[in-house]
């Protein structure tokens, strides 16, 4: 560091703002969201480096300038770089705002209480997410069909990242033999229905989110009603005629859909979208165009399932609607990841839109709801 270049502490940065010095807080933007010193300007250090003007007086107005960050290293380098632009009059805060604060001088913070801050510390501290994207998450409604093996995990970490309200439906009581991979349940709650255990469990773990346990099984009748004010649905379902009808809903109400499955050893996750971006993104009937017969597809209950691999299904159709519900990152719409857990191997297939699409083909009129469990089989 430049011995020339003074660093006091927060208490004289503050006596010293106050007889006209200017404080200026180097931090990026994210950060300055969740508090500044009370009466600091905000320039993000890269920018003030850039382009001083913009945020300075000339070099040589003769004001004094005191530059603060988190900790103090920030500030130092960016007062050796203004003052290699000419700029005489500076000094760095030592210790940054975390001492300023320490010291219970005089902050600016937003408007988020004690809690919100803590919780989500880390999404905070992310540029990506920072306090506008933790809030745009607790403004967010999901679906979560099925509080089972793929929706255990989903709904915990949702939950956990302050998504705002989680509807989950399910029509199914804890059995013992749940217990092996729906993390959402324990043993004394055996012949409990589902939804009220995850409720009880997910509002141990957040009580600020929102859960909306409907103890009831979808189908074309009530299927609209409960995608009603929802913004990112996560399939959950071990079966097809409901997986089917959630699709077709989604691409007529415009939904993104965020799918996954598992079967004995191997999983599939995907986003379909095509109700939000008809002829550019697939639906789960562009992939699969018809159900096979229940003969054809044995659920977990007759073929078995690692008990890990619904966790590790869950957790990346968690992940992927936290994406989408933040408009960040690149969602797996338009790709099919797969999931070999004995050979823990990943392997992507692209999907392209089906022209042809019975339910999402541009021009397509929506062809009604199906019976599904009839056409299935089931």
């Amino acid at each position: 560091m430049d011995a020339r270049i003074p660093e006091i502490d927060p208490a004289t940065a503050l006596a010293r703002l106050r007889a006209g010095a200017l404080l200026v807080d180097v931090r990026a933007a994210h950060e300055r969201a969740l508090g500044m010193a009370e009466g600091a300007l905000g320039a993000a250090r890269e920018a003030l480096e850039a382009e001083p003007g913009a945020f300075l007086p000339p070099a040589g107005a003769g004001v004094e300038i005191l530059l603060i960050c988190q900790s103090g290293r920030r500030s130092m380098l960016a007062a050796q770089a203004l003052q290699a632009r000419g700029y005489r009059n500076l000094a760095s805060v030592a210790g940054g705002t975390t001492a300023w604060a320490a010291a219970g001088l005089p902050m600016s913070r937003p408007a988020a209480d004690a809690d919100f801050l803590d919780r989500y510390s880390r999404h905070l501290r992310l540029p990506e997410v920072g306090l506008e994207g933790q809030q745009r998450l607790a403004r967010m409604t999901m679906l979560l069909l099925g509080a089972g093996g793929l929706g255990s995990p989903a709904a915990l970490y949702l939950a956990a990242a302050g998504v705002g309200a989680l509807r989950i439906v399910d029509d199914d009581v804890v059995e013992r033999s749940n217990l092996q991979r729906q993390v959402l349940h324990a043993d004394d709650r055996i012949g409990v229905p589902k939804v009220a255990s995850a409720e009880a469990t997910l509002r141990a773990l957040n009580p600020r989110i929102r859960v909306e346990a409907v103890n009831a099984r979808l189908d074309s009748g009530n299927v609209e009603r409960l995608l009603e004010g929802v913004d990112v649905v996560v399939d959950g379902a071990d079966n097809f005629a409901v997986r089917y009808l959630l699709n077709d809903a989604c691409v007529k109400l415009g939904k993104p859909l965020v799918y996954g499955a598992v079967h004995r050893f191997e999983g599939q996750v995907s986003v379909f979208d095509a109700g939000r971006a008809r002829g550019a993104k697939p639906c789960y009937r562009c992939l699969f165009p018809e159900p096979p017969a229940a003969a054809d597809a044995p659920n977990c209950s007759e073929a078995g399932v690692l008990g890990v691999l619904p966790g590790l299904v869950g957790l990346l159709q968690a992940t992927e609607a936290i994406k989408l519900a933040l408009g960040i990152g690149e969602p797996l719409a338009g790709r099919l990841l797969h999931v070999d857990a004995l050979g823990m191997r990943f392997r992507e297939t692209r999907l392209a839109p089906d022209p042809h699409c019975a339910v999402c083909a541009p021009g397509t009129p929506f062809p009604g709801y199906i019976d599904y469990v009839a056409f299935c089989g089931g």
